[in-house]
């Protein structure tokens, strides 16, 4: 993170967002670029742009480093410090007015009003029923997506859980194509929900409504008016997240116990930076066992700040393991269950993997709770019909109580495009290659592709072990024997020698070459972005070497055209 202050030319052109207690002046700050080549580019080049336009630089320009052992804050504390003060001394506060001092928390975004009726009186608040035109799903409205399977296709001995996940999405007006993705909204875990209600003594139960103080804020569209404490808990804080330095300044500022408000100082100082990423960032604790840890700060949290402290469930992005044309009104994810252990007691996992993996179809929508601590008691997704997603919330929610109910179990989701797009002619071939879970959007595109009637598909597909994680085997087994794909696999542990993807693209590099060069073909990459990108990158210049007779900067460069005109195309992620 990179930040600039200047002062703009008198009378002088040049645009920017002016700051309000600054005229004249602009405040940028641009987002860290950790590469070395391009450390901080934005921040760099805005700094030698304002100065092209005759801005004078205030302060010395502010380049943050995430990589650093304190993280950004290291350079960006002392600079705002200094800002500060050349701030104040060229506009003094008004008379009458002070700089508020620290550890005096700003007044809270909203105000929760808690009702005072019996909370079976809730029920009376009156809801129309949508009559205007359906509009596609989206995060404002997600649509509730009856789930149809959810089945294990890991081997029982695998270290990883990885479910095959299918919704009925029926009536949805959801459409997509291969390459796309879907967005769900997970819950918290029922037992999380209590256990945050005991620490900050709420009765989740009970019934408030939210008022901005601001009059230009307006209130969460996801949050039903009135809304429920547990479903604020349940379906809106993201109690399970990784809390940031500001979550431990403000908790201090509310802090009415002496020995840990020091505690929450020392460790939102910009010197307890190490013992904070030591505390909470490296072994990943969540906002929830951080509260359960300061109890008499916890207790001492008024409720207004609740949505000032803990940011909101955001949703989950998963690519689409299916077509519409092989699957009509169906929707397929491939799902790896995330768990992993820290020094942390309590194993970690990922809140919508495992909240997906802990519904069972088979049994309805009585009780998503169960083993390994997933229980995430009955759930709201229980409308048949597709309302307003608001709305929907305060038909289930509006009696204040949780009833334990036996209806199918639905999802909130919606689709979006996604980072790959396959080429539209008929006759171009495509090589895909997707170790592990990263085969999933090229299931669709094969699905797609065969139902056009399109041959040309290559697919490298790599994993542990051809009988414990070898998703879809006997579908592609079954579409080779049509002609309509090549299958080669990579399975790296069942041999001494491990096998991975790029090895198996070098062996076939004649191949790659005659596909990627002669004929035209689209090369995909999708998976785990930590080394497999790379190791893929560096065989296919190897290949564009050997085989095409290119230097090492003719095969970067070809690399490069490559990606420039959308022939090389990658979707990976951490």
């Amino acid at each position: 993170m990179g930040s600039v202050l200047y002062e703009a030319p008198r009378g002088g052109g040049g645009g920017g967002h002016r700051c309000c207690s600054c005229p004249g002046r602009t405040v940028c700050h641009s987002p860290s670029l950790s590469l070395a080549l391009r450390f901080n580019f934005v921040a760099k080049k805005l700094y030698r742009r304002l100065r092209q336009l005759g801005g004078a630089a205030l302060l010395p320009v502010c380049l943050g480093d995430d990589q650093h052992e304190l993280g950004p804050d290291a350079a960006i504390d002392p600079w705002l410090h200094d800002l500060w003060e050349k701030v104040l001394g060229l506009h003094p506060v008004p008379v009458g007015l002070g700089v508020i001092p620290p550890g005096v928390p700003l007044p809270s975004k909203f105000a929760l009003q808690f009702l005072q009726e019996a909370p079976e009186t809730c029920s009376g608040v009156q809801h129309g029923v949508r009559t205007e035109p359906q509009s596609p799903p989206s995060e404002r409205q997600p649509f509730l997506a009856r789930m149809v399977t959810n089945r294990r296709v890991t081997g029982p001995s695998h270290f990883q859980d990885v479910r095959l996940i299918e919704f009925d999405i029926t009536g949805s007006g959801i459409n997509f194509a291969a390459g796309d993705v879907v967005l769900i909204l997970p819950q918290n875990a029922a037992s999380h929900v209590q256990q945050f209600c005991q620490a900050l003594g709420l009765d989740p139960n009970q019934c408030f409504t939210l008022r901005p103080r601001e009059p230009d804020v307006s209130c969460p569209e996801r949050l039903p008016q009135p809304c429920s404490v547990r479903h604020l808990v349940s379906q809106y804080l993201d109690i399970a997240s990784v809390p940031r330095r500001s979550f431990f300044e403000l908790l201090a500022c509310l802090s009415p116990h002496e020995l840990e408000r020091d505690k929450l100082l020392e460790l939102s100082s910009a010197a307890g930076q190490e013992e904070l990423s030591e505390y909470c960032s490296r072994p990943r604790r969540t906002a929830l066992e951080v509260l359960c840890d300061f109890p008499h700060t916890a207790a001492a949290i008024p409720p207004d700040y609740l949505l000032d402290l803990i940011p909101q469930i955001r949703p989950r992005a998963f690519s689409i393991a299916s077509s519409l044309l092989a699957h009509p009104s169906r929707l397929q994810i491939l799902v790896a269950v995330v768990q992993y252990q820290t020094r942390l007691k309590e194993p970690r996992r990922g809140l919508c993997s495992s909240w997906l993996a802990s519904l069972d179809p088979e049994q309805g929508d009585r009780d998503s709770g169960g083993g390994q601590g997933l229980g995430l008691g009955p759930s709201i997704f229980q409308v048949c019909s597709r309302q307003s997603w608001a709305k929907t919330l305060v038909l289930q929610d509006s009696s204040c109580h949780f009833h334990p109910a036996t209806g199918p179990v639905q999802v909130p989701l919606w689709a979006r495009s996604g980072g790959l797009t396959f080429p539209q002619t008929p006759d171009t071939p495509v090589i895909m290659v997707g170790p592990g879970t990263g085969v999933a959007p090229f299931r669709a595109a094969v699905q797609e592709r065969v139902a056009q009637g399109r041959t040309e598909n290559f697919l490298f597909f790599g994993c542990r072990q051809r009988d414990q994680d070898f998703y879809w085997e006997a579908e592609w087994k079954e579409l080779e024997e049509r002609g309509c794909l090549r299958l080669v696999t990579a399975f790296s542990r069942d041999q001494e020698r491990k096998v991975y993807v790029q090895h198996r693209l070098r062996e076939l590099g004649p191949l790659v070459w005659e596909l990627l060069d002669h004929r035209g073909a689209s090369f995909y990459l999708a998976g785990n972005a930590k080394y497999m990108p790379a190791d893929v990158s560096e065989a296919l210049t190897s290949i564009f070497q050997e085989e095409g007779g290119l230097s090492a900067p003719e095969a970067a460069a070809y690399l490069a055209s490559l990606q420039r005109t959308l022939r090389f195309q990658t979707e990976t992620w951490a």
